[in-house]
């Protein structure tokens, strides 16, 4: 498990969120180093005045009325005066350059003698001391003076504005990802083999010009797929008319002819007339066909097994309860005659169809008895044209799976061959629930 994000837009926006705090803190950084120096001198600038008022007061007040006068400080201005002792060390200030600006200040001011202290005799404050003749005075004020105002209200403000650059960074990102998740979205429909929308072409150059591109890919392989299924039926056209004539020569020949000739002759044209037909299945545009959204497969499949056993085919069908599901119809039921046609070629002449529900949505099944697949073949075998060296290779043009495997994935679904139990196989169509399917 990683916190790295796996998307586009919250990789971007983490790396953008991250060279915002970066940069916030750096100009955070450069603000303190600037503004150090000018607020220390100014909070000296008002320790003098203060020590210069107090000394001034002290001076030319009556003595009688000195203590009065420093009471009077204390309550109006917060301002504390207390004789000192010059011999008296007092405590060494922290290592701040705030700190020493204001004291070198004071000193240039006030005189070299000058003192500065932010506690003395367990008080806290701002302690500056000043002389008066031979005596020596400390004028103690609220630390508040020289200290900045609320510095958390200004690292609120920080984080705010932080925030809000965050939230316009991930507005910008999505607005420029939209078309990225346009393009997604219409590779995932052309992935399972139906014809996307056209994405519009719009937004940055390079995003327009590779929707361009995408638009050329999709429109030039739907032109394929045209000019393919337009030769196949051509083909199937070509081939079935004579094969039509030999049938119809078949069957007005006299009795004189063998019969096990005729019989082989008219399975081969049966297989023949069977290859075209999976040919034209395999060229057909399955997209071509509408969903419809509330099919019930059961029913689908209960037709077409009826049509097998009408037939005189050994197909048995064991349905589950199923809820509607958004299926094209057609297209299913090729899907199963498919299925079913393989199982009853290699799987001795019986096939089970079967429906389920799980957690991963409704599945369907075609089990035979035949010597099934390997499961190192079993991908192998969706592909088009391929045919295993086994039984199950004694006819057929390897299109059937093949076929099997595009619906399916056109319907959001996949297809697995599983081995089973007591020897065979199961076909097993899984198709997502109602609301993750796609059409």
């Amino acid at each position: 498990m990683t916190l790295w994000p796996r998307t586009l837009l919250w990789r971007s926006v983490l790396l953008i969120a991250a060279l915002l705090v970066v940069a916030h803190l750096a100009w955070l950084q450069i603000f303190r180093a600037s503004e150090i120096e000018p607020r220390a001198l100014q909070a000296a600038q008002q320790v003098i005045s203060v020590v210069n008022l107090t000394r001034a007061a002290l001076v030319t007040a009556d003595p009688g009325r000195r203590f009065a006068l420093l009471d009077e400080l204390a309550q109006r201005e917060g301002i504390q005066v207390y004789a000192g002792d010059p011999v008296e060390a007092a405590p060494a200030l922290p290592d701040r350059p705030f700190l020493r600006i204001m004291e070198a200040r004071l000193r240039e001011q006030l005189g070299p003698q000058t003192r500065l202290a932010l506690e003395r005799e367990g008080v806290s404050g701002v302690w500056v001391s000043f002389r008066i003749d031979n005596e020596e005075f400390w004028v103690s004020l609220p630390r508040s003076r020289i200290e900045r105002n609320a510095p958390l209200r200004w690292i609120g403000w920080g984080a705010l504005v932080l925030a809000l650059a965050v939230i316009g960074a991930f507005l910008i990102v999505a607005r420029i990802n939209r078309p990225l998740r346009e393009l997604t979205r219409a590779a995932e429909v052309l992935g399972r083999g139906a014809t996307p929308p056209q994405v519009a072409e719009d937004g940055p150059a390079e995003i327009r010009t590779l929707s361009r591109a995408f638009n050329q890919m999709a429109a030039d392989l739907r032109r394929q797929d045209e000019e393919r299924a337009l030769l196949l039926a051509g083909v199937s056209h070509d081939l079935r008319t004579p094969l039509a004539r030999i049938r119809l020569a078949l069957e007005m020949l006299d009795d004189h002819g063998s019969a096990d000739l005729k019989a082989g002759v008219a399975e081969d044209i049966g297989d023949i007339d069977a290859a075209i037909g999976q040919f034209l299945d395999f060229a057909r545009p399955v997209d071509a066909e509408a969903v419809a959204g509330d099919t019930d497969l059961n029913v689908l499949a209960q037709a077409v097994v009826e049509r097998y056993t009408r037939s005189g085919k050994a197909v048995r069908f064991m349905p589950s309860p199923l809820p509607p599901l958004p299926l094209r119809a057609q297209a299913m039921q090729r899907v199963l005659a498919n299925l079913i046609d393989n199982a009853l070629r290699h799987g001795g002449g019986n096939a089970e169809v079967v429906t389920g529900q799980d957690q991963a949505g409704a599945y369907l099944e075609v089990r035979d008895r035949g010597p099934g697949i390997p499961a190192a073949d079993a991908q192998r075998m969706l592909q088009p044209f391929t045919r295993m060296d086994s039984a199950r290779s004694t006819s057929g043009t390897g299109l059937g799976l093949a076929i099997v495997d595009r619906i399916a994935r056109l319907h959001g679904g996949s297809v697995r061959l599983l081995p089973r139990e007591g020897g065979g196989l199961r076909a097993r169509v899984e198709l997502p629930p109602a609301k993750e399917a796609r059409g």
